[in-house]
């Protein structure tokens, strides 16, 4: 019997822990780091993605972040200073089947790695990137960073920065990303949705976590984690419902349709109610509240929003590729010699 006959039946997902995916190699980073936290919330996700161990593939560049592919029992590649993007892009057209993380700081991403950022983005490879926020260059022991506050004092700013820091959830947005969210790494049950989310996600997916780098940049979010406050300074995206912050969650955002922008109103207040309130939808096709939302705790008195900003499914670039992979096979036939001697090419005699 001719085996091009047979059917393959498909193999069955092995049932995987948290431990399947931890290398046997102790996690080297500073007591406190929120690495800590990010690398257990990937572990405990993993397992229940739906994907093979062994067709996850943990790609980084430099950085504290980079060293995330030594501990992961996955394959990875440990690439270059703001290549990793690069990198991952050739893995998945070459690869499709493989479900490909980049794990990357913001001085790996959005300095030397800023192009590659933007272009894994809008390309809408089905990537995974996830950026460690810390707002400073923690390798390199303190230097200020593309995401570090206005007049920041560091070691190599020491009068304090000039420059104004990237929003990422707003590059991302504007560079076409179809998946894009915000977490913290003291919030490990968001930060585990966030990732099951961007891992079931097929399209460009940008993850921000605001993370704690204990020695160079400490207490960089306290002012939105701290117990004390952190109910009036948070505002949690979640799909389908009203937008309401607060100790007593009567704060709300509600979009004025005369001037076309957000505001905060109270419950209970001139006639205010839930219903009055904007409810969450990261599914719109129209971008323009992901983008408000991203942007707007540069105002006074608004909150910092985490949660899922944008999440639309459009064509990605692996799949109209091999779209045209397979058609232009069909046209020429199968033949190499045909594909290559095609279109402008020359004979010389």
């Amino acid at each position: 019997m001719s085996t091009t006959n047979l059917q393959t039946a498909p193999t069955a997902l092995p049932v995987y822990a948290k431990k399947d995916f931890e290398s046997g190699v102790d996690p080297r980073w500073c007591p406190g780091c929120g690495d800590y936290s990010i690398i257990n919330q990937v572990q405990k996700t993993l397992p229940a993605v739906g994907v093979k161990r062994e067709n996850i593939v943990f790609v980084s560049g430099i950085g504290c972040s980079s060293r995330f592919p030594y501990y992961m029992n996955n394959y990875g590649m440990h690439t270059l200073h703001g290549r990793a993007p690069a990198f991952a892009s050739g893995l998945k057209v070459s690869r499709p089947e493989l479900q490909v993380w980049v794990m990357t700081g913001d001085g790996d991403a959005l300095a030397i790695g800023g192009n590659h950022f933007i272009h894994v983005m809008r390309r809408n490879l089905d990537v995974k990137l996830v950026m460690f926020n810390n707002r400073i260059y923690g390798l390199t022991k303190g230097q200020v960073s593309p995401t570090s506050e206005l007049h920041k004092k560091t070691k190599s700013t020491p009068q304090g920065s000039p420059d104004y820091p990237f929003n990422p959830p707003l590059l991302a947005l504007g560079a076409g990303a179809t998946f894009v969210a915000r977490t913290i790494d003291v919030e490990g049950a968001h930060m585990g949705a966030m990732l099951k989310a961007a891992a079931g996600h097929k399209g460009s997916a940008f993850i921000e976590v605001y993370q704690n780098c204990p020695v160079f940049n400490d207490g960089a979010y306290t002012s939105l984690t701290d117990k004390a406050v952190r109910a009036d300074r948070i505002i949690r995206m979640e799909e389908g419902k009203p937008l309401v912050f607060g100790k007593d969650g009567k704060k709300g955002l509600r979009f004025d349709a005369r001037t076309m922008d957000l505001e905060i109103v109270t419950i209970g207040e001139n006639g205010v109610t839930e219903q009055d309130l904007l409810v969450h939808d990261s599914t719109r096709e129209d971008p323009t509240i992901s983008f408000m939302l991203a942007g707007m705790a540069a105002r006074p008195g608004f909150p910092t929003p985490i949660g899922v900003f944008r999440n639309v499914r459009k064509p990605t670039c692996e799949e109209m590729t091999w779209e045209m992979i397979e058609d232009t096979k069909k046209k020429r036939g199968g033949d190499l010699q045909k594909l290559l001697s095609g279109g402008d090419s020359w004979t010389i005699k």
